[in-house]
Order: structure tokens, then sequence, then C-alpha cells
């Protein structure tokens, strides 16, 4: 089946945010689900991933994703993973041939491109990543490796919008203790609730590093179960569990 991939003009080498279409799992994960964390058949998984590993044109093996902790930890590659599951949330490479991943049912996927010294990045960015740095620590681990940061090039891919994600008082509270600027990424929800904007926080701090371009591809994981996976329309739908698509970018 025909995979569907989006791609963002700001990001010059390959690359995509692959939807949950053409992949080959069935039943609660009917799709490309990408997930080995899943409860998904570890063969199918494989298939799916050898499917996007093919259209970025790499072999397998070279589609490294990691176990992904919520976490600003970023690991820089200069070798494939080999089938290691290292425990962080986002990787930077200057060597080609190498598809860095980052697998998301909500949370944002950011990938990164700086042309002047051909370096790439991926992150995984839930709330509490892009909260406690994940963004930056990228950044400056792309640095290290000769990029600067006013030729780098973000987008933030599909990921849970405004509008889907309900938050409580504490969880505003985490932001504000940091900064009571942050406040501006909440909408006054129903009753007691808000609505967290992900999003536009992500742009905002990837705006803040002052890198040369930030945008958002601009859809909800959420509001598109065709689409996309979503681990809070899932707990919603009261299902056993839920897949990942992936996102990645390769010199």
């Amino acid at each position: 089946m025909t995979l569907e991939i989006i791609t963002s003009d700001a990001l010059d080498t390959r690359h995509g945010f692959f939807t949950r279409k053409g992949g080959v799992s069935a039943g609660i994960f009917a799709g490309l689900n990408c997930g080995q964390g899943s409860s998904d058949q570890d063969d199918v998984v494989q298939m799916n991933r050898h499917m996007v590993a093919a259209s970025l044109g790499v072999a397998d093996d070279h589609l490294a994703t990691l176990y992904q902790i919520h976490s600003p930890k970023v690991i820089t590659l200069d070798a494939p993973l080999s089938g290691e599951r290292l425990q962080a949330d986002a990787m930077v490479t200057a060597t080609k041939g190498i598809a860095l991943g980052i697998l998301t049912a909500d949370c944002a996927p950011i990938l990164f491109y700086d042309r002047s010294s051909r370096t790439i990045g991926a992150a995984h960015a839930g709330w509490k990543g892009a909260l406690h740095g994940v963004i930056g620590a990228v950044i400056r681990a792309m640095e290290a490796l000769g990029a600067d940061r006013q030729t780098i090039h973000a987008t933030v891919g599909p990921c849970i919008s405004q509008q889907s994600y309900e938050v409580g008082q504490e969880f505003l509270e985490a932001f504000i203790a940091e900064d009571m600027r942050f406040a501006e990424f909440f909408a006054q929800g129903k009753d007691d609730r808000y609505q967290f904007d992900l999003p536009r926080f992500c742009l905002h701090q990837l705006r803040h590093e002052n890198i040369g371009q930030a945008n958002w591809s601009g859809q909800c994981t959420y509001a598109d179960e065709n689409r996309f996976y979503s681990y809070r329309r899932t707990t919603h739908k009261g299902e056993p569990d839920y897949g990942r698509q992936i996102s990645a970018i390769v010199l």
C-alpha cells in the first residue's frame, strides 16, 4: 500500500512525517504502526518500519528510534544503533545515511536541519520534554557538530491541537512555575479545565532559541482518526492500546 508522507518545505533533505496510512497492521493498530512498544505483532511492526526505511532510502538497521522517556536527553549518533533502544528523546547526527526517527501519538515530533553544516536532528516533544528543554538541547547538540543556529530550520509535525488538549490546574501550575508568561499557551476550557496549545508552545521554544525558521505542519492527531494514532483518543474510547506514527529525517 502507498504510504502517506507529510513533508516540509523548510527541510531541504529527505524526511517525512508519516501518517498511519499504508501500513499492514490490523485492528486497533490498523495502518502504519511503527511502535515497538505497542502490543502489536512484532513482525508486523517490523514490516511497517521496513516500508518507512525504504521510502527514505536507508537500510532497516539505519532507521534509528529511541526508548522515549519524556526527557531533555539528546543522543549524538555517528553510526547506526544496530537494534539498540537507548533511553532518550532526541537525536542528532552529521553522518549520511542514518535516519533519525521519532515515534508519537499526540506528542510533537520535531525535525531539524542545518543546510550550512549538513546536520540534522529529531525530537520527541511532549509537554514535559518541551517544558524541560529538549528543544534547546537538540540545538546545542547540533551546534556541537558544527551547526549555526541561525541557519537551522525546524518543523513541528502532527500533534494534538489546543482544542483537543484538555488539562487541569496542576498542569497549568507546572508551566507558570517555570515562567508566568507561559500562561498565554492556555485557554479557559469547561468548568475548571484548561486547553493547552502544545504546537504553539513548541514554536515559542524554537523561536526563543533564535533559529532561522520554525513552523508547524498543522495537523491534529486527536481530531483526525483516519490519518493519525492518538493516545488521548484511545484513552477516551477505552481501547487497550494504540499505535505510534513515525517522523524521520536523513542526510
